[in-house]
């Protein structure tokens, strides 16, 4: 594995929350007005911050900052003061109303032209003699597709091809849900000011958004209060696994059932208890149909075989500390009767997922009847949540999480580029570690047995699903296979994150820096 894979990334100071455009909006207020931080303070930490950043990203000697008109121009113009006064030859383009004068240059001589006064040549005259750019034309409160002079602005930017340093978001994405809906700043790396923007961490943003750091900027701790969301990160991670007591034995570190793998599909059943194991369950059994029998003991001696006749299934059950049904299990009235046997039997924390999903989406199970009397975790790609669903919220991933969590009652880990986690009453969580190498079919059946095993060693649904996303990704970059990886490699990957220790890695050497994630890939 190369150096660059063993490293723990994302870098994170502490636990790190996320905000929406609109609770970052609520907390500046109340920063400002409340506890006293003037808003002059905040704008100069910003902007000194950003300048920092860029030196250490970009060494430029010519660096152009596109300003705009709100909160989000006033950091530029910061940054680019910062800049001229350490040496760096600067120059400002005004995108907005905006005065020339204004008071946070401090009375440093800044070069700053008026977007509506550049032509086309102009644009490209001004942009190819840069080393470096800055966006600050559009903050976090912006929604829709960005209108002139601010569209024009984002297209001369983006057809440059400088680095750019994108303030808080990229120009032109919806801090709070990653919609682009117009022009966007496509950039090489956004500063954050106190926390994420949620709407950074999802794509289609996450796309635009480059390497993605997080900096203090004087603002009090960010509670969950205070917060839309909480990333899941490595020390997030790492302070919530549950650690095994000495003298344990089989029976009490986590005793897992997974029911699935109809004729022909025992592969999938298979994925998900190697899975299982290897994130630490102490006993896995299988309960598939008896044609699966031989090719299942064959691939899982270490396994339990455990037939759908007579009471074996519901005995099984009742002896497990966690069970997961659905993985293979198919679609015809044999597979529905099985998972209406499952749900009915026992009260341990139950896993939903794949076919067991679809066949609630037909009125097989009323999922909502199972969730009010047991701890349940779905586990839905877009096209399942959207025939659970059945309504327009499946085109808005966070939308139609909540709206499922809502009418379900259970805990959902909604699968995507990141996957996210949502409970009635816990905060959002949101997985760092997706990349498009998971794009594999069987990585859902892996991840299944990992957070079945996770709820089967005691964890609560939102932290197990979220568990279960954080090795499964973590596996797959250790693995280090990039498309050529398989749901196998994450399996036996496994172990060796269970084992990780040491600290999250940055290359930046700077204190105020809290949050520090790679590019989306």
């Amino acid at each position: 594995m190369s150096e660059s894979r063993r490293r723990l990334r994302p870098y994170a100071r502490t636990d790190v929350r996320a905000q929406t455009g609109a609770a970052a909006a609520a907390f500046d207020r109340r920063v400002i007005e409340t506890i006293g931080v003037p808003q002059s303070v905040l704008m100069e930490n910003a902007g000194r911050s950003a300048a920092l950043v860029l030196r250490r990203l970009f060494s430029p000697n010519r660096v152009v900052g596109l300003v705009g008109a709100g909160n989000n121009g006033g950091d530029a113009l910061v940054t680019l003061r910062c800049l001229a006064a350490w040496g760096c030859d600067v120059t400002g383009v005004l995108v907005g109303d905006r005065a020339p004068e204004d008071f946070l240059l401090h009375g440093w001589p800044i070069r700053l032209l008026a977007a509506d006064q550049l032509d086309d040549a102009g644009w490209t005259e001004l942009l190819k003699s840069a080393d470096a750019a800055v966006d600050g034309v559009l903050g976090t409160g912006v929604r829709g597709a960005p209108r002139a002079p601010a569209a024009r602005a984002i297209d001369q930017l983006n057809r440059a091809g400088l680095p750019v340093l994108a303030l808080d978001v990229p120009s032109g994405i919806d801090a709070s849900t990653g919609a682009v809906p117009g022009a966007a700043v496509r950039a090489a790396a956004t500063v954050s000011f106190g926390a994420p923007k949620l709407g950074a961490l999802l794509h289609p943003a996450r796309a635009l958004v480059g390497r993605h750091i997080a900096v203090e900027i004087g603002f009090p701790p960010i509670t969950p209060r205070d917060a839309s969301a909480t990333v899941v990160t490595p020390g997030w991670a790492r302070s919530r696994l549950p650690v095994r007591d000495s003298d344990t034995h089989k029976n009490r570190v986590g005793r897992v059932l997974l029911v699935g793998g109809g004729v022909g599909m025992a592969g999938a059943v298979i994925l998900a208890a190697r899975s299982a194991f290897r994130a630490g369950a102490g006993l896995v059994r299988v309960c598939t149909v008896e044609a699966n029998r031989e090719v299942v003991q064959a691939a899982l001696p270490e396994a339990i075989h455990i037939s759908t006749e007579g009471t074996a299934l519901e005995e099984a059950i009742s002896a497990s500390d966690a069970v997961a049904v659905g993985p293979g299990m198919g679609l015809d009235h044999d597979a529905a009767l099985l998972l209406q046997r499952v749900v009915a039997a026992g009260e341990s924390p139950l896993v939903l997922d794949a076919d067991a999903l679809t066949l609630a989406s037909t009125g097989a199970i009323d999922l909502a009847a199972v969730s009010a009397r047991r701890s349940v975790l779905i586990t839905p790609h877009p096209g399942e949540m959207a025939r659970l669903l059945g309504d327009a919220h499946t085109d808005d991933p966070l939308a139609a999480l909540q709206s499922a969590v809502e009418r379900f009652g259970c805990t959902v880990l909604l699968k995507g580029a990141p996957s996210v986690v949502g409970a009635r009453t816990d905060v959002l969580l949101v997985d760092t570690q997706s990349s498009s190498d998971l794009a594999v079919a069987g990585m859902g059946d892996t991840l299944t047995g990992v957070c079945t095993t996770m709820l089967a060693l005691g964890i609560e649904p939102h932290t197990a699903g979220a568990l279960g996303l954080y090795l499964s990704g973590r596996a797959a970059v250790v693995a280090d296979r990039g498309v050529g990886l398989t749901p196998s490699d994450v399996v036996e990957h496994i172990p060796d994150v269970l084992v990780e220790s040491g600290a999250e890695w940055t290359d930046l050497d700077l204190p105020f820096v809290l949050f520090d994630a790679d590019p989306a890939r």
